[in-house]
């Protein structure tokens, strides 16, 4: 149940990261509102998920998600640059959190 707590997490930071993006400093208020409720629930079921798994692999796979996930939506939805190298990197963090994944109990 942690790990999926944590992959909810994970996700919910990927929507905050994008609505404060389009928050546009949070001078528009339901984008200004969505980052505020996702950045809440996002470290309530972070802290929730760290009560069963390592402080390292919890912390290390919601920011990996939230990091491979801001990602792709900049590429899918903001039309940002997919050079090799940014693409290389990513996949660098993906194998990092399933190392992690394989290597932790709980």
């Amino acid at each position: 149940m942690a790990w999926i707590a944590l992959g909810i997490a994970g996700i919910l930071e990927v929507i905050w990261a994008f609505a404060m993006k389009q928050s546009e400093g949070f001078t528009r208020p339901v984008p200004t509102a969505i980052t505020v409720s996702a950045v809440i629930v996002s470290f309530a079921l972070l802290a929730w998920s760290m009560r069963t798994l390592p402080l390292g692999t919890a912390y290390g796979v919601w920011t990996g998600i939230g990091a491979v996930g801001a990602f792709l939506v900049g590429l899918l939805v903001l039309g940002e640059p997919a050079s090799l190298v940014r693409i290389g990197a990513m996949l660098l963090i993906v194998t990092g959190l399933v190392l992690l994944k394989l290597t932790t109990h709980g």
